[in-house]
């Protein structure tokens, strides 16, 4: 995978964390040392952000020995990045690129999770996630849930049309959105159309009006199965789309209950990935 940072926010990056010099390394004298600085897995890991960490790397002035893309599925004690520089560079380059690595790889690792759970029932299901990321984090949240295997269920406003219960409210309901139906689908041509039920009767006016795909938020996988049984078999190319409190542990019930989209949030709020960095003298 590519780098998903541009150079100069790595630049602020580095310089958040290093501003002017590393005080402990010219305290201790050991500034122009050089040496070697590996990071390896603590768990099974699915790595995301070595582009990035390679980068950061080299504009520190390191030499980037070795490292496995973004998306590698790693089982525990494995190294993924190799660099060498000085003592100075080294320590420049470690907590910067850690934290890119730990949080990015976290998202990686969690998506993978759901998509596995959902592949395992449904090969053709697709795991996609919200754009609830943690403000300022979404490029590598991106990329974490692409190296995990997810798709992302809109990335943001201007790229798909979504509508839900508020957008009713300024468009005169369900009974006015008929008349609507052919501008919507003059206007937005490439796009499919999709709109949030709030239950089997909405769903089923909302699928007779021609939407692509119907999204349930906060059913019960129990509760969303028979509705969706139901709107398949007067709409067989209906697509269905369940959200809301989907994590690893439920996702594959849901795709059980014929969700083809699920959708969600959970990926990108947990623990850290545990990444373990050495260094050795050269």
């Amino acid at each position: 995978m590519r780098c998903f940072l541009t150079d100069s926010q790595l630049d602020d990056l580095i310089r958040e964390d290093v501003p002017y010099y590393d005080l402990t390394t010219m305290a201790l004298g050991i500034s122009e040392k050089t040496g070697m600085m590996r990071f390896q897995t603590r768990h099974d890991t699915v790595i995301c952000g070595t582009e990035e960490s390679a980068k950061i790397a080299e504009k520190c002035g390191c030499r980037v020995i070795d490292f496995l893309p973004s998306g590698s599925h790693l089982e525990k004690n494995q190294t993924f990045l190799e660099v060498e520089g000085s003592a100075e560079a080294l320590h420049r380059v470690w907590k910067v690129s850690l934290n890119i690595l730990e949080y990015a790889s976290s998202i990686a690792t969690r998506t993978h999770h759901v998509v596995s759970a959902v592949k395992a029932i449904n090969p053709k299901a697709s795991v996609v996630t919200t754009r609830k990321v943690f403000p300022g984090t979404k490029q590598l949240s991106v990329k974490g849930v692409l190296a995990g295997g997810g798709m992302l269920h809109r990335l943001g406003l201007s790229e798909t049309v979504l509508i839900f219960k508020h957008h009713l409210t300024f468009s005169g309901g369900l009974e006015t959105l008929a008349e609507k139906m052919p501008q919507l689908r003059q206007m937005c041509m490439e796009q499919k159309l999709a709109i949030e039920a709030e239950s089997e009767e909405e769903a089923m006016q909302m699928a007779k009006l021609g939407f692509d795909i119907i999204q349930f938020d906060k059913f019960t996988p129990e509760k969303l199965a028979p509705i969706i049984k139901d709107l398949k078999t007067e709409y067989p190319n209906l697509q269905i789309a369940a959200a809301g409190g989907i994590h690893a542990e439920n996702a594959g019930a849901y795709a059980k209950a014929g969700a083809e989209l699920i959708v969600t949030t959970w990926p990108y709020f947990g623990k850290p990935a545990d990444i373990g960095v050495s260094m050795v003298e050269k």
